[in-house]
């Protein structure tokens, strides 16, 4: 069973909650997060990206970076904007998208538990990546980052967070510029607390890591570099848990940047061989598993992949983004690993298919597919097989704010 603990939020004063609340570090490029903590000084980004504070021509990976951002952490301790939780506690985060809502505890989860699989992986991790957060929280002494888990729903967990979210006022309650309503509420009632952590302990197996797997893996190899060093707050690392039944996953699309030594007409012939192809009259949503949207030379296409084509027993063997490799990226247009293949780019659900079409049509790229979403069981089965995903398969919405909840490991 998992083990999950509350813990003394670094965090904003209400007033400042709104202005501080920035989006995760890892969605923005330097020159974008520049553009949005433009003119607002109390931005987190200041302290996720503090390289927007220094000149652009600085290597972002610069112990300097690092240094600011601590610097700049201080600055909003000392200024007040941030402050310490006078005691543990644990937070319950509501995020409202487009009428949906969904509700999650914001605690520490166990180190231990993610290095012996309770906390259960589906994505590799990147070595130059894990190291820049290792950089980060070793400088800064915080983990700035929130790493997003599921589990199985448990009624008894829903009817506590629920319970306490109807009958207290929230801390923050804000809509941010995206339109996403963001709520966090306070459990600082210490019966409340062990009734909590003793359900998860009873009731919860494992949980899954829906996104954040560089942020988790980062934290636990800074414990194991601290050493002796290390305190009691690097034995956990800061964490979302939001139960399965509540999640939304969007569509991970892809765009690729040319056809290889085939024409349009060559690669439509081939993709026949596999897939039911038909053309449409507009953009093609995927409506279920096993379907995809091909646009090439201003035109969609709907493709539905053959009986045969995929295994059918094997968790990965059945994913989409698995046939579309083994059926078209690979053997038609030689792409053999979208991990490293600079002819192939990723494109969250959240930007529409329009993003997909001018992304063809100004000519960067030639073509696009775009995907059904994975579904959150199919994220289970890879995970409880011991397997990980082909990369960018899952797109969560909404997003965690970063800011508004930070742990101190010192």
């Amino acid at each position: 069973m998992v083990i999950i603990s509350p813990f003394k939020a670094l965090r904003p004063d209400a007033q400042f909650a709104k202005h501080v609340a920035s989006r995760p570090y890892d969605v923005l490029s330097s020159k974008e997060a520049r553009v949005e903590a433009q003119g607002n000084p109390n931005s987190f980004l200041h302290i996720t990206k503090s390289e927007i504070d220094l000149p652009e021509s600085t290597d972002i990976h610069a112990q300097k970076v690092y240094d600011t951002a601590k610097e700049n952490l201080q600055a909003f301790i000392s200024r007040n904007v941030l402050f310490r939780e006078s005691k543990p506690c644990y937070y319950i985060y509501r995020l409202i998208m487009n009428g949906k809502s969904q509700t999650g505890l914001v605690c520490v989860s166990s180190v231990n538990d993610y290095e012996n699989d309770l906390i259960k992986k589906h994505e590799f991790t990147r070595p130059e990546k894990e190291q820049d957060r290792i950089n980060h929280i070793k400088t800064t002494g915080a983990q700035t980052g929130n790493v997003f888990l599921a589990y199985k729903n448990v009624e008894e967990i829903d009817a506590v967070i629920n319970k306490w979210a109807a009958d207290k006022n929230s801390q923050y309650d804000f809509i941010a510029e995206d339109n996403i309503q963001h709520s966090i509420w306070i459990v600082n009632d210490d019966k409340t607390i062990e009734k909590i952590s003793s359900l998860f302990k009873s009731k919860v197996p494992c949980t899954y890591i829906a996104d954040g797997h560089h942020r988790a893996a980062s934290a636990a190899k800074v414990r194991t570099e601290l050493g002796k060093k290390a305190t009691t707050g690097s034995d956990y690392f800061l964490t979302t848990l939001f139960p399965s039944n509540q999640l939304y996953i969007m569509d991970y699309n892809r765009v690729i940047k040319d056809l290889g030594n085939l024409t349009s007409e060559q690669l439509l012939n081939k993709i026949e061989e596999k897939f039911v192809v038909e053309k449409t009259e507009s953009a093609y949503k995927p409506e279920a598993l096993h379907h995809f949207g091909l646009y090439i030379d201003k035109q969609w296409y709907k493709l539905i992949a053959k009986p045969g084509t995929y295994n059918e027993i094997d968790p990965i063997g059945l994913l989409d983004t698995t046939i579309l490799q083994e059926n078209i990226l690979d053997p038609l247009l030689g792409i053999k690993d979208q991990r490293t293949d600079k002819r192939i780019d990723f494109v969250g659900g959240i930007r529409g298919l329009e993003e997909l079409e001018k992304r063809v049509d100004s000519g960067e790229m030639q073509l696009a597919f775009s995907f059904y979403p994975v579904s959150i069981q199919q994220l289970f089965d890879v995970a409880d097989t011991g397997n990980v995903m082909p990369p960018k398969s899952t797109w969560f919405e909404p997003k965690l704010r970063d800011g508004l909840l930070t742990h101190l490991i010192d």
